[in-house]
């Protein structure tokens, strides 16, 4: 599969990016100079662990990072050419919801209790389609079908806690699908349902996604989710991207170590003997981290030079980046 960009094809470029959060114990380097690019069509999946900046970053996006403590210090964020970082807060409010979309990560916490469920994917569509409220309704229940709940009509006028955790999530699809996004922005959209319905919600938003050609930003730490979703995958790790690459490339042949743990512990019917494998230790404290790789604590490669310098991205190939001493003149195993 080539991933080969141009300006033409990018829908959004994330250049250099720095969030960072003001805390009375310090500063927190949530997001540090982080760089990848959405090509109009795709999925890209981020994954890491928990700590790692994924949430963080898609809601740079989103430009809803609470102000204070946090704050975007360095880097832009581009949509189509034009930077978000420049718009006002009216502009934004145009943009999100409208032609960026976020399927966020709790449905029961992200839907409003009070308002039904009709009213609340129908608000998106009177602001900004301008339709009236009973032409939004009626856009309401085909959005209801399209995403596969049955008897929309019925449903439109149930409040959230009268749903099933799968049709709460359905519900926020429709609900970022109201105004037919050109991004979709996922976080977590399977976490705590069960296997059954993952796949499901899954299957829908790839059905959705080819029908509308519209591009899908999954955030996510399920690699078996990335492998069945993603077309590239952005590897992230204490704020910072440690590796980017299509999806064959890194499942097949990861080059960074963390990529390489985190592959190592995915379950599999191979490995149902013995211990299933996990990485030591933990991810650095944010507001003490190490003056060298960020990873080197953990790494079963690391030598002395990775706990004394940062390693800078190193690009493998046209397609792949990697954030490793390994991959420089200066290593030395």
């Amino acid at each position: 599969m080539s991933t080969t960009m141009t300006k033409t094809d990018t829908l959004v470029s994330v250049e250099n990016l720095k969030t960072y959060f003001y805390t009375e114990d310090g500063i927190v380097p949530a997001i540090d100079g982080v760089s990848f690019e959405v090509k109009k069509g795709e999925t890209l999946a981020i994954v890491g662990e928990s700590g790692s900046g994924k949430s963080v970053t898609s809601l740079s996006i989103m430009r809803l990072i609470p102000q204070p403590p946090g704050k975007i210090l360095d880097g832009d964020i581009k949509f189509q050419g034009e930077s978000l970082l420049a718009k006002s807060d009216k502009e934004m409010r145009a943009i999100r919801g409208n032609r960026i979309s976020m399927i966020f990560q709790e449905p029961m916490t992200s839907l409003n209790p009070v308002y039904k469920v009709g009213d609340q994917i129908s608000e998106t569509i009177i602001l900004h389609q301008k339709k009236n409220k009973k032409e939004a309704l009626a856009e309401a229940i085909n959005l209801l079908n399209l995403v596969g709940i049955p008897e929309p009509e019925r449903r439109i006028n149930q409040y959230p806690h009268e749903l099933s955790g799968g049709m709460r999530q359905r519900v926020m699809i429709a609900i970022a699908l109201a105004c037919h996004p050109e991004l979709l922005i996922a976080d977590e959209p399977t976490t705590a349902l069960d296997v059954t319905i993952q796949n499901q919600i899954l299957q829908l938003m790839k059905n959705l996604k080819q029908k509308s050609n519209m591009s899908i930003m999954l955030i996510t730490h399920d690699l078996g989710v990335v492998a069945e979703m993603a077309d590239r995958v952005v590897v992230m790790y204490s704020g910072q991207i440690v590796e980017q690459g299509d999806v064959f490339t890194i499942f097949e042949n990861p080059k960074h170590p963390y990529t390489e743990g985190l592959l190592k512990s995915m379950p599999s019917a191979e490995k149902r003997v013995g211990k299933l494998y996990a990485i030591d230790g933990v991810v650095p404290n944010p507001l003490n981290l190490p003056p060298g790789c960020r990873f080197a604590d953990r790494c079963e490669y690391a030598t002395s030079l990775c706990h004394q310098e940062m390693p800078q991205i190193q690009e493998i190939n046209e397609n792949e980046v990697v954030r490793c001493w390994k991959y420089t003149d200066r290593w030395e195993a």
